[in-house]
């Protein structure tokens, strides 16, 4: 009669359960896309969806797991409590079960080994060295992090004065890394100092910059498949390198490809106002495309990087 009870009391639990689940994600406005996700950021890059999609399974994988166990937990817990007519004796004991033991140790290790695997193959797609699809990428960026701003160029595309085209970091300007979206790019970094980090929070990677890599046999090259969708995104320095650390920022303007081409054709021509090549905020402002091609910072904001002042303001 007690063990019918407690299977009844159960039943009713789960049901309940069951019915408060999609009640708590209507009333918490979440979508299923966003339950599944578990707190991950949302990315712009297939490299960040692949990172996504481990993080998902993986908690998933975690969940079924722990409700087995906490199932167990219970179920010996209300059915093999101890009652009003037990007489004290101990239950029959088991040991050195063999079965058992091998399940108990096969189970996790097969647990372990696919999650090793599917970490190891999200791991290579991340952090390749190659487009996905073969051949070379359709953009190349050269990326310099030095105390404490940023240089990005693009060594295929030569301006009117016989120089890539580069961006240059100063203490009044942030630089702006400017991409097309739907396009494989492949990032060539580097620092003349000390390590730095390349980090896009939407890209949902970062990437150390070592100082002389190619000195150093140090891999300095990784590649993106493409970038989702258009978009004014913030970077950061995210290792510690100094005085100016925390001000060491950057920005991405990701554009559709007509847009990335125009824009790429006016940093090559020569601005008839200044009679020098465009720069990147003048041929941004050229665009006239809205919010993506603001070519002020709107989400950071410049900061002296002048070591100098700074010694003043302290002193004075």
């Amino acid at each position: 009669m007690a063990r019918s009870e407690g299977r009844s009391r159960i039943a009713r639990a789960a049901k309940l359960g069951l019915l408060g689940v999609p009640a708590v994600l209507a009333l918490s406005g979440c979508s299923v896309e966003e339950v599944i996700r578990f707190g991950w950021p949302v990315g712009v890059t297939p490299e960040a969806e692949s990172m996504r999609n481990l993080w998902t399974w993986s908690a998933i994988a975690a969940l079924v797991v722990g409700v087995i166990t906490w199932g167990a937990m219970f179920w010996a817990m209300i059915f093999h409590r101890k009652r009003k007519d037990d007489d004290g004796s101990l239950p029959r004991q088991t040991q050195y079960n063999l079965p058992v033991e091998i399940v108990f140790t096969a189970i996790p290790t097969v647990i372990v080994a696919v999650l090793f695997g599917f970490t190891v193959n999200v791991q290579n797609f991340v952090d390749k060295e190659e487009v996905t699809a073969g051949g070379p990428a359709d953009l190349r960026v050269d990326i310099v992090g030095f105390q404490w701003n940023w240089e990005f160029s693009y060594p295929d595309e030569v301006a009117a004065n016989g120089r890539p085209v580069s961006t240059l970091g100063t203490s009044d300007v942030i630089p702006i890394m400017v991409v097309p979206t739907g396009r494989s790019i492949a990032f060539t970094q580097r620092s003349p100092d000390v390590i730095h980090s390349f980090y896009v929070p939407e890209f949902l990677f970062k990437r150390d910059v070592f100082p002389y890599p190619e000195r150093n046999e140090q891999d300095n090259t990784w590649v993106i498949d493409g970038i989702d969708r258009q978009g004014a995104f913030v970077g950061r320095c995210a290792e510690l390198c100094g005085t100016y650390h925390s001000q060491m920022n950057f920005e991405v303007r990701a554009l559709e490809p007509a847009l990335f081409d125009r824009y790429i054709q006016l940093r090559k021509a020569t601005n008839p106002q200044t009679g020098q090549p465009y720069t990147t905020g003048e041929a941004l402002q050229a665009l006239n495309c809205g919010q993506w091609c603001a070519p002020e910072a709107v989400t950071t904001q410049p900061f002296t990087t002048e070591r100098g002042q700074l010694a003043a303001q302290v002193t004075g």
